[in-house]
């Protein structure tokens, strides 16, 4: 790994240390392999399970708008209430493990996953079903940058960590691809409540596994306290910045709700950075809005996730309305993505980094994802899923292999005690990038003239030039190239 990329040590004008005044606690010292191993297993089980959630009861949503009693405007609020809960306390979940423990917030947000999905599974009505939900994605809001954080701080910079990441990125990605084939296979088989129930074993097995595997959460400097009016600032403007792109996609961009909704959370973000210039504790600290590493990895992310989220519609749409694939059958037909992806992320990432360093490997991550896009573009053209699959399985290649890459550039120049916080603003922009790139690139589909598949080629490209001009971004990272 060369010294000079992010993601072994940071670049000029960062701290020299990416962990900070001491090397992180490492569980992979000698004499330790199988407390590593274990380790790893229960962070990579906690990223799989929250990566699952998000895709898993998109097929079962028509089965539980009937046997619940949703109507046809109500039904999208399944999903909605999950993006408000993870988006809207994500930065309050990062700041919350920076301060209290990341293991403490490991433990609490998957026992918090694990019986909101009982109460999801019980669920009899359609405001409880919703509130589990609501509560699932405040859980996965604790557990996410808690994983990330635990992960910087517990394996050491260089060929260890990169080899932690790559299984951590692998699990993610597979869960986020597997999930719309577990849900439409469980949903088959044994109806809609088995989506809920087939999330309690992993978030258990996390609840109690991590305390015995996990460092234990050192003690932390006195401090002057949580900033609670930041806390409220944060979370208010996230709760509403989500809440207006989620109406924006069945309201209407322009209408009073989404927009309204979307002004009121950024003018409360912005006095967020009025109230953290005088907090004698912020929950943002300054350094992290001016880390460049940080800043550049989250308008990537942005850019990657709108489009991957675009190419999952662009396969879902097609697969199923012009090649009349059945649900489950769809959900199947992305198994070899998801492979793809772990073969990735396990196989190709440690020697990409160890021989291009983070700059370079992001830069030709996000041109790869651009290309893959363009190949949808064409593939949709042809009347089979024969013709998809390349583009799928090369989508699961490519982004699978840049999406924890993204992570390990963030993490450089973030000291041990901001980990949570720095990665949960990656992946806040994450979140907002993936709708606002689906809202922004289907639009293009509308406008487009022609039959279904002109549309949806149109979109595809459109979202693959933009991922291949931000592969350009990439190049900001500061760093020499490996040699």
């Amino acid at each position: 790994m060369n010294p000079t990329e992010p993601a072994a040590s940071t670049g000029p004008g960062a701290p020299a240390r990416l962990a900070g005044p001491a090397e992180p606690r490492s569980t992979a010292g000698p004499g330790r392999p199988r407390r590593a191993v274990l380790a790893l297993a229960v962070l990579a089980l906690a990223h799989f399970t929250i990566s699952v959630d998000f895709n898993i009861v998109y097929i079962a949503l028509p089965q539980i708008g009937a046997d619940l009693g949703f109507g046809p405007a109500s039904l999208q609020w399944v999903v909605t209430a999950f993006s408000l809960g993870y988006g809207g306390f994500l930065l309050l979940g990062g700041r919350a493990a920076d301060r209290l423990g990341a293991r403490r917030m490991l433990v609490a947000g998957a026992a918090l996953m694990g019986a909101a999905s009982v109460a999801g599974a019980l669920a009899q009505d359609p405001g409880v079903l919703i509130a589990a939900r609501a509560l699932q994605g405040l859980g996965a809001a604790a557990l996410f940058p808690a994983t990330l954080s635990l992960l910087n701080n517990t394996f050491r910079k260089g060929p260890e960590r990169t080899r932690a990441m790559a299984v951590w990125g692998t699990a993610g990605a597979f869960g986020a691809l597997a999930g719309g084939a577990v849900g439409g296979i469980l949903t088959s088989v044994f109806g809609w409540p088995s989506v809920f129930w087939a999330l309690v074993p992993a978030t258990l097995a996390v609840v109690v596994a991590a305390p015995g595997v996990l460092p234990a959460d050192g003690r932390r400097p006195a401090r002057a306290g949580f900033d609670l009016p930041g806390a409220a600032a944060v979370t208010a403007g996230s709760l509403l910045v989500v809440l207006g792109i989620s109406l924006g996609q069945s309201a209407g961009w322009a209408s009073w709700q989404s927009a309204g909704a979307i002004l009121l959370g950024l003018l409360t973000l912005g006095a967020l950075l009025l109230l953290e210039r005088r907090a004698p504790d912020p929950l943002l600290p300054a350094g992290l809005l001016t880390n460049r590493p940080l800043l550049v990895t989250m308008a990537l992310v942005f850019v990657l996730m709108g489009t991957v989220n675009t190419l999952h519609y662009v396969y879902t749409t097609h697969v199923q309305g012009a090649l009349g694939l059945s649900p489950l059958a769809a959900g199947l037909g992305f198994l070899p993505q998801g492979l793809a992806a772990m073969l990735g992320s396990a196989l190709l990432l440690p020697p990409l980094l160890d021989r291009w360093g983070v700059r370079r490997a992001l830069a030709a991550g996000m041109a790869g994802s651009g290309a893959t896009a363009a190949l949808f573009a064409v593939a949709v053209a042809a009347d089979s899923y024969w013709a998809v699959l390349p583009a799928v399985v090369l989508l699961g290649v490519t982004a699978g292999t840049t999406y924890p890459v993204l992570f390990a550039a963030a993490a450089s120049g973030v000291a041990d005690d901001e980990q949570g916080v720095g990665s949960a603003m990656v992946s806040t922009a994450q979140q907002i990038g993936a709708a606002v790139g689906l809202a922004s690139l289907v639009a293009v589909a509308d406008a487009a003239a022609g039959p279904a598949s002109s549309g949806l080629g149109a979109a595809s490209l459109a979202g693959g030039l933009a991922t291949a001009a931000a592969a350009l971004l990439a190049l900001a990272l500061r760093g020499r190239p490996a040699g």
